[in-house]
């Protein structure tokens, strides 16, 4: 079982950048997807980025593509979601989550079993 504690949201204005952490609980040699996912209000929630365990390999979805980046630090169990050129359309309440299923799946955003409790980011025009 792996539990995750997002920080860094906050308040921030139409082109400002923010960037996220999470905190990863790990058992010595598990190896598993960390991701970010985001609820707008009123809307499903959605993908936005995966790291897989080494940190090497990244996806993401289509909102976040060109302006977010996703990192790991795997020394500190730690990922990052780096937003630039905010806009009030990211405005929602971002999730961490982790997945032990495989990359072709955690990839997209499938199959992720353990999630924090979010982090809200709200963006002002």
């Amino acid at each position: 079982q792996v539990h995750v504690t997002e920080s860094g949201g906050g308040l921030a204005q139409a082109g400002d950048s923010l960037r996220l952490s999470c905190a990863a609980s790990e058992r010595t040699g598990s190896t598993y997807t960390l991701g970010w996912f985001r609820q707008p209000p009123g809307r499903d929630r959605e993908f936005v980025a995966a790291v897989n365990w080494s940190g090497r390999l990244t996806s993401y979805g289509e909102s976040a593509k060109g302006r977010f980046t996703i990192s790991r630090d795997t020394a500190n169990s730690t990922v990052y979601l780096q937003m630039n050129n905010l806009t009030p359309e990211d405005t929602a309440l971002y999730y961490c989550a982790a997945a032990y299923g495989g990359w072709s799946s955690t990839s997209r955003g499938y199959d992720f079993d353990y999630w924090g409790r979010g982090t809200q980011v709200t963006v002002s025009s």
